[in-house]
């Protein structure tokens, strides 16, 4: 039985096929921004990640590149992890399909199929895409080329161990039906039925004879297990399921979301779900496939020059600008575009001037007028201490709504509301105009209320911008106890003579426009 009070999230594992562009890391980057969030929250968290290792295209780059598929696998493997410790990722769990622990247990699931009759031998034609390592029949083609990824195919014929998916087809759809929020976005759901489940569901390939990189069939050698039943069962082979020791397996599944893109939401929506129909195992809660980073020009592509490498952006922007850009411009079922241009706005406006100047003003004048020391809560003075309060609690609400549903992009536009209307209060209560009339009942109040949201949107931004907000807890000298979700609600939370650091460090500075443009589209031609 799962215990309540974990969660368990999983990302897929990376086909190694070169660097990770920005839409790659957009996955894994939404999944650590979750994971933290439940964290916050007080949740056992397990986050797992890594690289699917087996299969042709490997086999074949390997031998291109004159390495050992072995080789190759544990160097694309390495670059990898340094990605995600780059991106300061916190996952549980590197997984690697090459593992001897997983391969074990992959031959023991598919010895299971063959005994219940869920799997059995044949032959099979069919149009084959190399690098989606996905078959198809001639009627899920589009102009004759892979429906995935628009690459040409080719007619295979070879003898094959198939998964009876016919056999589950109904079960799945009364699952969707009784289920409506495993699939997300629900136009994804609708997708797997009318293009794949009610057409006539085609029973799966899961072995391949013409190449020998992978998980060999015990009881008949010369086939190896075909990617999917290979790659797919990573969920449950890395927390101990089949194993003496399935403490894991017992503790965390089913997952709570598995988060994908929506090239490959067919394998995890279809495949995956009926796998383990058949192993008699609860289903994940949520199947959520997010859209793409397109650029202007259409899916990023070498040949277009167009490509953009997360560590391009680290190094010139900083961690949390390029999590910030990733997380808010890709939308709830919608294709997000990058641009030049629209990065440097963001951060020039947003968190330059909205955010960053918001906490260096309010360090300044809490050091003008009040030597550092933070003035004690007085309540209520006027409208818009009322105003502020109500909207920010109003506000946290929904941040919370939307993390909670998955929707970052919405969470974080929701947070820069309440950065916003913290700006307006400066501009409404006129504390330069206050200190001159030593009106110091007001003025005590509105420095107040200012640090006091500043310690409220720094815990917001955890989980989305992680160095910002320790950043701004340095600052503002908010030390842990008052970092957390449960102390966020409230007025009057903040240590009597709390003192601010003496001058705060940009978190941000404003970038030229056109220099950083350019910049950027250079990068983008390499």
């Amino acid at each position: 039985m799962k215990h309540n009070n974990t969660f368990y999230i999983t990302t897929p594992i990376y086909y190694p096929s070169g660097r990770f562009h920005i839409g790659t890391a957009y996955t894994t980057t939404f999944s650590d921004a979750i994971a933290r969030y439940k964290k916050l929250r007080g949740y056992d968290v397990r986050f797992t990640t890594g690289t699917d290792e087996h299969g042709q295209k490997i086999e074949t780059v390997a031998i291109e590149n004159n390495m050992k598929p072995q080789e190759y696998v544990d160097k694309i493997a390495e670059d990898a992890k340094r990605l995600w410790s780059k991106m300061h990722i916190e996952y549980d769990e590197f997984v690697r399909t090459t593992n001897p622990k997983h391969e074990e247990i992959v031959q023991k699931i598919f010895d299971k199929f063959m005994k219940s009759g869920d799997i059995y031998k044949g032959e099979y034609e069919g149009w084959y895409c190399v690098p989606c390592e996905s078959y198809f029949t001639k009627t899920q083609l589009v102009d004759g080329k892979c429906p995935d990824c628009g690459r040409e195919v080719k007619l295979m014929k070879e003898e094959a161990y198939f998964f009876n998916m016919k056999k589950y087809a109904d079960r799945l759809l009364k699952y969707y039906d009784e289920h409506p929020n495993f699939i997300q976005p629900e136009s994804r759901k609708n997708e797997m039925i009318n293009n794949f489940i009610k057409p006539g569901l085609e029973d799966l390939c899961v072995t391949r004879t013409t190449f020998d990189w992978g998980i060999k069939v015990k009881k008949d050698p010369k086939h190896v297990v075909y990617v999917w039943l290979d790659a797919l069962t990573n969920y449950i082979t890395f927390l101990g399921y089949m194993t003496d020791d399935d403490t894991l397996f017992k503790k965390y599944w089913p997952a709570d979301i598995q988060v994908v893109g929506k090239d490959i939401v067919r394998f995890h929506a279809i495949y995956w779900p009926i796998f383990l129909m058949a192993l008699d195992i609860p289903l994940p809660k949520t199947v959520y496939a997010h859209g793409f980073i397109m650029m202007k020009d259409g899916k990023m592509s070498k040949s277009k020059g167009n490509v953009i490498y997360p560590e391009d952006l680290i190094e010139r922007y900083g961690l949390d600008a390029t999590r910030y850009f990733l997380l808010r411009e890709l939308s709830f079922e919608q294709d997000g575009i990058f641009s030049p241009e629209s990065f440097v706005e963001r951060f020039n406006y947003e968190l330059c001037n909205d955010l960053g100047n918001l906490l260096n003003r309010t360090i300044g004048m809490i050091n003008k007028f009040y030597d550092g020391i933070v003035p004690s809560y007085k309540g209520i003075i006027n409208e818009s201490d009322e105003d502020l309060e109500k909207t920010t609690n109003k506000q946290i609400d929904i941040v919370e709504e939307n993390i909670e549903k998955y929707h970052l992009s919405i969470a974080l536009t929701e947070l820069w509301t309440i950065i916003s209307r913290t700006n307006k209060y400066i501009d409404e209560t006129e504390p330069w105009k206050l200190a001159k009339e030593e009106d110091k009942l007001k003025l005590d109040s509105v420095m107040y209320h200012l640090v006091e949201n500043l310690r409220k949107i720094a815990i917001l931004l955890t989980p989305f911008m992680p160095e910002t907000s320790k950043k701004m807890f340095k600052q503002l000298e908010i030390k842990e106890d008052l970092q957390t979700w449960n102390s966020i609600k409230g007025y009057d939370g903040l240590p009597s003579n709390l003192k601010v650091m003496a001058k705060g460090e940009p978190l941000f500075l404003r970038l030229d426009m056109e220099e950083e443009i350019e910049y950027i589209k250079n990068k983008m031609k390499k």
